[in-house]
């Protein structure tokens, strides 16, 4: 173990250090430029001891003390600077939503300006269109959630599971459907910022509930993103509990098993479980007679893959293969690794908590760090894989907009495909056939209000 002062070394790799020897470390000199592995480490997890705009307050004030000091030759250390204000642009580009880091940055440019103003402006016109390509996104996702939300599915009957399209009616080739799934895993995925997984178990910001133009919830991305396979395992669900014929539910089932092991082909594992999940629900396990004419060999295989006991060990070995693969590629096909995101969550939180942030001699325990960066990093690399397989617009906008069952719903479709076995199967469905329909009738009351307010201008006066 060496000690330079407020920062040691093990094997020449930093363990510890304040967290002033750490923000100094970042800020580059005339003969000195951080490894970019450390810029990434510490952007990324310096967020755990203080907010981005506290550091960027930090990296300004040591930039502007270096400049009055006269230790810096302006023309050498700006193309440094650049770099590094470039970096943290294009790997964090989020921070900038904030409106705080805009005033230090200002002033950064303003110092360096003259010599290096256009790789300035060239980095300002590139996050100003990721940031835009990042509200419009957010923008479609809330839209698409309206839609889905706004046509509540009805509740199954003869007459309304006929009329009422399924995924077999909008696509029948279950390489297709694993396909289009991909498509959306990998959308979403690109929009997740590094920075969230550590801001989702990070300190507050007391002004974090602040309605100011840049700021945003920082974990909003991931959020949408858990969202999502919540969405798809009911969709299955749901899809598997609306037929009134039980062999039209077989043939779901073996549909989504099918669609389930191209997921798994391809590498898009976060499908994969949401699949699985949604076949595991209580509503779709019930189903006994249906499920007595699926061959279940593949579902069984494939369950097996994803098994949690020994902490996923089975997943973590297809994980591996599916990563050694993807780095030896010679297709965009084979570069695709989507991981079972919620157990990559858990992963990264359990490291956090596992382990101190400070050392007892008050240093921050750059080790942890280290290992932060690199879970994320690799999520970074899955993460920018361009989707190879082409879309097709009715089935994703199926996918994302179709309106699938509560988990009341859920039960009750259940009930109505395989009747109750026992009394308390028996009382379960009646009490959800009252909270149901007595929902149903409040939908109603709502909708015949809006109708009339949009008409007449006024609420009716039994509202008033």
């Amino acid at each position: 173990l060496t000690d330079y002062g407020e920062m040691c070394y093990h094997d020449n790799s930093l363990v510890s250090a304040s967290l002033e020897a750490l923000i100094q470390h970042l800020v580059p000199t005339v003969d000195y430029y951080p490894d970019r592995s450390y810029v990434f480490t510490f952007l990324l997890s310096s967020r755990l001891f203080l907010h981005p705009y506290e550091l960027m307050t930090r990296v300004c004030h040591l930039c502007v003390e270096q400049q009055r000091s006269g230790d810096a030759l302006l023309d050498k250390v700006a193309p440094k600077l650049v770099q590094l204000l470039t970096e943290w642009t294009e790997t964090f580009p989020y921070d900038f939503r904030d409106e705080r880091m805009i005033l230090p940055a200002v002033i950064l440019m303003l110092c360096y300006d003259q010599y290096s103003w256009r790789a300035m402006q060239q980095m300002t016109q590139r996050l100003i269109k990721r940031l835009s390509a990042l509200g419009q996104y957010e923008e479609a996702v809330a839209a698409l959630n309206a839609v889905a939300q706004e046509r509540p599915a009805s509740l199954k009957s003869k007459q309304t599971s006929a009329q009422r399209s399924d995924i077999l009616s909008v696509c029948d080739d279950p390489f297709i459907l694993a396909q289009q799934l991909t498509h959306i895993e990998l959308d979403r995925l690109s929009f997740i910022g590094p920075e969230e997984f550590i801001q989702s178990f990070a300190m507050k910001d007391p002004l974090e509930n602040h309605k100011g133009f840049f700021r945003k919830r920082k974990t909003s991305n991931l959020e949408a993103y858990v969202n999502w396979f919540n969405r798809l395992s009911f969709l299955v669900a749901t899809e598997i509990c609306m037929p009134v014929k039980k062999k039209h539910r077989a043939r779901i089932i073996e549909f989504f098993i099918d669609v389930a092991q191209e997921c798994f082909n391809i590498g898009n594992f976060n499908s994969l479980m949401a699949i699985i999940t949604g076949m595991n629900m209580s509503p779709v396990a019930r189903l006994k007679k249906t499920w007595n004419k699926v061959n279940t060999d593949k579902f069984e295989i494939l369950e097996h893959q994803m098994d949690p006991s020994s902490n996923f060990s089975n997943y973590r070995t297809a994980l591996r293969g599916a990563t050694q693969r993807s780095e030896t590629a010679h297709s965009s096909q084979e570069k695709i690794v989507i991981p079972f995101f919620s157990l990559l969550i858990k992963d990264i939180y359990f490291l956090n908590e596992g382990c101190a942030n400070r050392l007892p001699n008050g240093h921050i325990n750059f080790e942890k760090l280290w290992e932060l960066a690199k879970q994320v990093s690799e999520f970074l690399v899955w993460r920018q894989v361009i989707c190879p397989f082409d879309r097709d617009r009715r089935i994703l906008q199926y996918l994302v907009t179709t309106p699938v069952f509560t988990e009341d719903e859920l039960h009750l479709a259940s009930y109505e495909s395989e009747g109750p076995e026992n009394n308390m199967e028996k009382d379960s469905r009646r009490s959800l056939r009252l909270v149901i329909s007595g929902q149903t009738e409040a939908q109603t009351c709502v909708c015949l209000c809006s109708i009339y307010v949009k008409t007449t201008n006024s609420y009716p006066p039994a509202i008033m």
